[in-house]
């Protein structure tokens, strides 16, 4: 009895806290969004979110999935130059570099991006002063080309940090092996480093993708009109009408939309171990 007293105390404060920060704000969402003040039970909420934001559903789906995949390649291409080159300063450098946007806030990532990417920003002015482009052949890249640049940017660093940590883990011997019976690098990166880490990869783009759907400087300060992000509808609904209802209807879309995915690789991870 004393042991469970004591367990209860070394819990307790950790269980309140997450049940009035966390459980309550979801209970109370999900009650919001189901229900009216005339009816205990309602679909009107979501079937107004698809009446009038389909279109941005469909735009974030998009714009989350094609940075997945081009973060996913940049990751891995990064993770792999860091554990198999034998430049070692290359590999010092490229490490550093790697790690900066991990420490930089969302909300300045957008700003960065947004002084760089205009027409008139930073990237095109070098352009410009090179000689490469004249000032009328200069474009904007803000909008969903923006948006996927700043999520790929902002990412890496996690993604990369995690898929170099995991192909690092991987036993010095099973390389060495396959080197010595005159596999490449290349080879050595697909048959051998890249099954052991694609765990660790499932796991960083499920986290990715979960970070991208709900931030909302970076479509609100990067996107140019319609049709744009939920978070950016989400706000809108909040800031103007005080819409909570269709606010948190649109926020369970959202999070139907995470737990699919991560159903879908959830799913293939457990395949595959159960195959071995």
């Amino acid at each position: 009895m004393r042991h469970a007293f004591k367990y209860c105390l070394l819990v307790g404060p950790a269980t309140l806290l997450i049940a009035i920060f966390f459980l309550w704000p979801l209970g109370f969402s999900l009650i919001s969004a189901f229900t009216s003040d005339t009816q205990p039970f309602t679909l009107a909420h979501f079937a107004k979110v698809f009446a009038l934001y389909s279109n941005d559903i469909l735009f974030t789906v998009l714009i989350v999935l094609v940075s997945l995949v081009i973060l996913a390649l940049l990751s891995i291409t990064i993770s792999a130059m860091i554990v198999l080159s034998p430049f070692r300063r290359i590999v010092k450098a490229l490490a550093f570099l790697y790690r900066l946007p991990l420490f930089i806030p969302f909300i300045v990532t957008a700003q960065m991006m947004r002084t760089f990417l205009a027409k008139n920003g930073l990237m095109n002015n070098v352009l410009v002063a090179s000689g490469l482009l004249t000032p009328m052949d200069t474009t904007s890249l803000l909008g969903w080309s923006g948006i996927i640049i700043t999520f790929v940017w902002k990412q890496m660093a996690f993604s990369t940090l995690l898929i170099c940590g995991a192909m690092s883990a991987v036993d010095p011997s099973h390389m060495l092996a396959a080197k010595n019976l005159g596999a490449s690098r290349l080879r050595i990166l697909f048959d051998i480093i890249l099954p052991q880490v694609l765990p660790t990869i499932g796991v960083a783009m499920v986290l990715s993708m979960v970070t991208m759907m709900s931030v909302l400087s970076v479509p609100l300060m990067i996107g140019t009109g319609t049709p744009t992000m939920m978070t950016v509808d989400m706000a809108f609904r909040v800031n103007s009408y005080g819409d909570y209802p269709v606010a948190n209807a649109m926020g369970v879309i959202s999070w139907l939309i995470c737990a699919a995915l991560s159903w879908f690789y959830l799913r293939h991870s457990l395949h595959a171990k159960g195959a071995q």
